[in-house]
């Protein structure tokens, strides 16, 4: 499903064809909309809607350009407002001096006002930043620090200024302005960040992506524009909904997710298998240490999966067959369960795989005292081996093993690996700092292939 976290149902040209226009939006997949308030009596309206309709939740605030008009017993009813269920954000809220509608110095104040007012209620807030980052930063700075957090809707800034929206804890919001093939500073944006800080809008009825640009937005249109967050992240188009539907479920609890630990997970056109939480490295950049999920799947393991519970997880998702792919992965070293790789890869070649991959750190001749390269031949396809480091020391500090003499075995398991694997990889983390091209050296003297993988992208 896709979340439309930001539209206006209750604008003209929307709200006289309400219940077609959410026929049309569910039609294409669309299963929670969150309708925006602007100021008192539109916030109000957009309640009405959200009170009527069961997968429809709205914000109140005001925005920007109304503030000229806004005073305290407004803010304070729509404080009251917000205590209802149907209420999941503040706003939208935040600075314009693009169209300076209304004077800077109102819309200062009343912005910090409401900001201070979503914190206060524990709601995230919805920030409308128009030619005015750098003010816009310094506030989320002072309130991401009392625990406010939100959304920068409609993003307009360049990647840099993505950072430190995410860095402080914030989501970015992509719009259908990400389809016009001249939007290269939000295509770059959308190429740069965590797809698991961003979520999908329409801002409807405005903004309209190709190829009804011209036209009314409305929600059914939102499609387009995730098709082209996932041709730009290089995902599907269930990627993008699943991924940015768990972002929605998480700042504004909208949406519904795929509940309980997976086995076997899809990205891209490959099925991934978990099958293990353990791991001979506790890496100071793993991503697990900060959430037990990749790409919107959970890969929380209580216990590790028998071989038929991973085959039963295989066949759920389609069957081996119906994958490019199919690699072994998750939180884990999938070699320290060697012979349940072993006994996997076989049946599902049985099952017409077309070609099994292992992701490993390369330490699997280490950990079992012999070369198990021999025992994979004709089992494992390709091998993506982690590197990370282009000497011993620098190894030990990023990757920080739990055997001694971890980085010569490695380099050793790489070289042998060539001799019985069709395809071998070493890849590097793009650490800041790390000298990937003197790690990249030490891959080509051991003559196998070499992949940078980007810092804070997993999967």
């Amino acid at each position: 499903m896709i979340v439309d976290t930001h539209a206006h149902l209750t604008y003209r040209g929307l709200v006289e064809d309400t219940d077609n226009v959410l026929m049309r939006a569910r039609a294409e997949g669309v299963g929670a909309f969150i309708t925006v308030g602007i100021d008192g009596p539109d916030s109000r309206r957009a309640f009405e809607l959200a009170r009527r309709e069961p997968d429809v939740y709205c914000s109140v605030g005001v925005h920007p350009h109304d503030t000229e008009a806004l005073d305290q017993k407004t803010l304070d009813e729509l404080a009251l407002l917000a205590l209802e269920p149907e209420v999941v954000a503040w706003g939208e809220t935040g600075l314009d001096f693009f169209r300076n509608h209304s004077p800077a110095p109102l819309q200062r104040k009343w912005f910090k006002m409401q900001a201070a007012m979503a914190r206060d209620l524990d709601l995230p807030i919805i920030v409308h930043d128009r030619d005015a980052h750098e003010e816009t930063l310094a506030v989320l700075r002072d309130m991401a620090a009392g625990g406010l957090k939100g959304v920068v809707h409609c993003f307009s800034g360049d990647l840099a200024y993505a950072k430190e929206v995410i860095k402080l804890g914030f989501f970015i919001s992509i719009p259908g302005t990400v389809t016009y093939p001249k939007n290269t500073t939000l295509h770059e944006v959308v190429a740069g960040v965590p797809l698991e800080r961003c979520l999908l809008e329409t801002d409807c009825p405005f903004l309209t992506p190709k190829p009804f640009r011209g036209k009314r937005n409305e929600p059914a249109y939102i499609v387009h524009t995730a098709r082209k967050v996932a041709e730009l992240k290089g995902l599907s188009l269930d990627d993008v909904g699943r991924i940015t539907t768990r972002g929605a479920k998480e700042l504004f609890g909208v949406g519904e997710l795929e509940e309980g630990t997976k086995l076997a997970y899809r990205i891209r056109d490959s099925l991934y298998l978990n099958i293990t939480g353990r791991c001979t490295n506790s890496c100071v950049f793993c991503a697990k240490n900060t959430s037990p999920e990749v790409k919107g799947h959970d890969l929380s393991l209580a216990r590790e999966p028998s071989v038929e519970e991973v085959l039963e997880a295989v066949e759920q998702e389609g069957g081996a067959a119906a994958f490019s792919e199919v690699v072994f992965c998750g939180f884990g070293e999938s070699l320290l369960r060697l012979e349940e790789v072993k006994k996997i890869s076989r049946e599902l070649k049985a099952r017409g795989a077309k070609s099994i991959r292992v992701n490993t750190d390369g330490l699997a001749n280490l950990v079992h005292g012999r070369n198990v390269l021999p025992e994979l031949s004709g089992l494992i396809d390709e091998m993506s081996v982690s590197l990370n480091a282009p000497d011993a020391a620098t190894y030990e500090k990023l990757c920080r093993p739990s055997v001694e003499g971890a980085y010569p075995a490695l380099l050793d398991f790489l070289k042998k690996a060539a001799e019985s694997i069709k395809t071998v990889t070493a890849t590097v983390v793009e650490l800041p700092g790390l000298d990937v091209d003197a790690s990249e050296r030490v891959a080509r003297e051991l003559n196998v292939n070499f992949r940078r993988r980007p810092f804070n992208e997993v999967g």
